[in-house]
């Protein structure tokens, strides 16, 4: 066999039909792949799992024993159904066969007997159950005597699995990959790790860890090559994050230091308060930074309403004073919009051109830049850019245009950079004859180890402190299937506020148009359960029932940006009563007089989305109301996220629930990328000391051989783990 075993295609160890279960289901293609799809849990044989710990509407692999097996009839006796009840001496969980599975599986399923049983758990009669699991016999009286002799005296592996193939078919395929390797096979294997780091830190080689952690046997073996396996992927991406940071150190910048006297010091007299602690020394970060030859490249992090525009705001007053240009990319038309609007108020005079009709001789224009414009409005605008009239522009996409040129750029910030790719970052920074300097702001609190994996090229600044007169608000559940009065009473407390001369929201997972529609009807024609409440068809509901008399309006993504901005504006002027919208308000959106938000279908958005929304009330002196309405189970793993939310207004905190119930999922952002979670043996909440030495190792590594030419098995690795489209996600900057 020549070059790396692991590259093997999976097709030829394990046959073409397993292959293709394995590379469309698991996205698992080479022996690599395979062995490096770790077990999720081990089971000692003759332990049984805790039953009552399952979580609805996931799909497990449990073990445990038959307690009562009953076949009965339904239907007029023409219908017949299995019932199995397994039990873990704490809970039972019932399997269910019908029909011709029933009578092809009572013989087997008797009580006494013990197997692993994979299925999704649903609820029942208020009982959990697995309807048609498939499940594999552990003991030796059955036609499962081989898989029984694969797991004798060892541990059990339980893989990550799917519908289409079970844990222990993908067990089978791992000890065939194993047993391919017996003897030269691992010899072909590279080490990524550099043997000193090994030694020193006592790890086990890798050719072991892959062995111990598929064949363990004793919890030791299983601590070994975890041990081990998460230094590979830390260290690997610390690698490439030190790799990045020392690149972008290299590279030029003109520093931009704000004059004495100048425009932001002219901004800052007219503040009508006092920046905050936090605002102040973040502000003290940004200006240290802006004023190296090297680009900045800083992420500001804040709670939702902690002021990052104002600070974004000031560094970018701090380059127009410094003969630069700034220019703020927003996601969204309506958040651009907004981020103008709240800068040309803030500024006020500033905002012009010196020498114009109501400006300061030492104002900057500030132009809009958006698709949707006019034609003579974005001609203007361009030309305003291109002359350095305009010292900020504020905008969406359309800024990374070819036709947009600037007279000196000096300054991006990003807004909600999560939104964005790596290519349409750098397509506006490369409008720059050097690189300019970059601010990254984002309101989804980030934990610290997430910030040193996937932010680890950018330096951090977090703003923790809300501003003087943010009010309280208060978030409750309302489980609308078991108490559906309680949703009629979340209507009546919206009529309150208003009544009390407030506003408020309403905010639903999809718009409920046509195109919409349409999608909505295909997933539910897969299989999935209603589609989720649209912002069209509740608009309507409520204003002709519920809330009936009062101004109701709706908003949404696919509307014409005109509509947009005018629904916008007069709900921010007090002439809608309550706007209801898709997520297209989560951010940016700042009406101090809406106090009231109801999030319907609140168990389809994620923790930290949900704190985005809720941050859109309580801005003002009135005290905030945030009610989630969901028809999710009491004990479901979606209500227990509701419930976190409600828990805490500590978005840090909530970024930290939000990790662990996502822990599966690929910090390095799955979605940007396109390809399967990169980090499987690594978490981010539990290794926090592996990530931060791992960090150390990797500068010591790449100061010493920026190039790792002398470490070729670590280039190796890192173009097998980060590839180039993840390599490039890293890019921040």
């Amino acid at each position: 066999m020549t070059g790396n075993p692991l590259d093997e295609p999976l097709r030829k160890l394990v046959g073409d039909r397993t292959a293709k279960v394995l590379g469309e289901h698991l996205d698992l293609h080479t022996t690599g792949d395979l062995l490096h799809h770790y077990p999720r849990r081990y089971a000692e044989r003759g332990e049984l799992t805790r039953l009552a710990d399952l979580p609805v509407d996931e799909y497990v692999t449990v073990v445990a024993q038959i307690s009562k097996a009953d076949k009965r009839t339904y239907g007029g006796g023409s219908g017949v159904r299995l019932e199995v009840v397994v039990s873990d001496g704490s809970g039972t969980l019932t399997l269910v066969f019908f029909s011709k599975a029933a009578h092809a599986h009572a013989h087997r399923l008797i009580p006494g007997r013990r197997g692993m049983f994979s299925g999704k758990v649903s609820v029942f009669n208020r009982t959990r159950q697995l309807a048609h699991p498939d499940y594999q016999l552990l003991d030796a009286d059955d036609a499962g005597e081989a898989a029984v002799d694969a797991f004798a005296n060892r541990l059990i592996p339980l893989y990550p699995a799917c519908k289409q193939i079970t844990s222990w078919k993908i067990a089978q395929a791992v000890e065939t990959a194993l047993n391919s390797l017996e003897g030269t096979g691992w010899e072909g294997v590279g080490e990524p790790l550099p043997d000193q780091l090994r030694e020193t830190r006592a790890l086990a080689s890798l050719p072991d860890a892959l062995e111990k952690v598929h064949r363990p046997r004793s919890k030791a073996d299983i601590a070994a090559a975890r041990d081990r396996l998460r230094w590979d992927e830390a260290f690997v991406l610390q690698v490439a994050l030190a790799r990045r940071r020392a690149a972008e150190s290299a590279l030029p910048a003109v520093p931009r230091r704000p004059a004495a006297d100048g425009l932001l010091a002219a901004f800052d007299a007219k503040l009508p308060f006092t920046l905050t602690e936090g605002q102040e020394t973040v502000s003290a970060e940004v200006f240290a930074d802006l004023a190296t030859d090297h680009p900045m490249h800083r992420l500001l992090q804040g709670e939702v309403g902690s002021g990052k525009t104002l600070v974004a705001l000031r560094a970018m007053l701090g380059v127009v004073d410094a003969g630069g240009q700034a220019a703020m990319l927003a996601p969204t038309e309506v958040l651009a919009q907004q981020h103008h609007r709240s800068i040309t108020e803030m500024m006020g005079g500033l905002a012009e051109s010196a020498g114009m009709l109501g400006g300061s001789d030492l104002g900057t224009k500030v132009v809009l830049l958006t698709g949707s414009m006019g034609t003579a409005a974005r001609r203007q605008a361009l030309l305003d850019l291109v002359t350095g009239e305009a010292g900020i522009v504020v905008g969406t996409h359309a800024l990374i245009e070819d036709k947009v040129k600037f007279h000196d750029l000096g300054l991006v910030v990003v807004d909600e950079q999560h939104r964005f790719g790596v290519e349409q970052r750098d397509a506006l920074r490369a409008k720059a004859p050097q690189p300019p300097h970059l601010l990254v702001m984002t309101a989804t609190p980030i934990p610290r180890t997430v910030a040193m994996t996937v932010f680890g090229d950018l330096e951090t600044s977090v703003l923790d402190q809300l501003p003087a007169g943010r009010s309280p608000i208060a978030t409750h559940v309302v489980p609308a299937a078991e108490k559906p009065h309680f949703l009629s009473r979340a209507w009546e407390r919206v009529r309150e506020e208003v009544e009390g001369g407030h506003q408020a929201y309403v905010v639903c997972p999809r718009i409920g148009d046509d195109e919409d529609a349409k999608a909505a009807s295909k997933k539910a024609d897969d299989g999935e359960r209603r589609p989720p409440l649209a912002v069209l068809e509740i608009a309507e509901q409520i204003a002709a029932g519920p809330l009936r008399g009062l101004r109701v309006e709706a908003l949404h993504g696919r509307m014409a940006p005109d509509a947009k901005d005018d629904v916008m504006r007069r709900f921010a002027a007090g002439e809608v009563d309550v706007l209801v919208a898709t997520t297209v308000i989560e951010v940016g959106v700042n009406v101090p007089n809406a106090t009231a938000m109801v999030i319907m279908d609140a168990d389809r958005f994620g923790v930290s989305q949900l704190h985005q929304l809720r941050g859109r009330v309580g801005r003002g002196s009135a005290a905030g109301l945030c009610l989630l309405v969901s028809e999710a189970p009491e004990a479901s793993p979606a209500r227990g996220r509701l419930d976190a939310v409600a828990g805490t207004l500590d978005g840090f905190e909530l970024s930290e629930i939000d990790l662990q119930q996502r822990r599966e999922g690929d910090v390095l952002g799955q979605a940007q990328s396109g390809s399967r979670s990169s980090l499987r043996m690594l978490t981010v909440i539990d290794d926090r000391e592996v990530i931060e030495q791992a960090r150390q190792e990797a500068v010591a590594v790449v100061a010493a051989d920026p190039e790792l030419s002398g470490h070729p098995d670590l280039r190796s690795a890192l173009d097998s783990l980060l590839d180039a489209d993840r390599e490039q996600y890293l890019d921040k900057g």
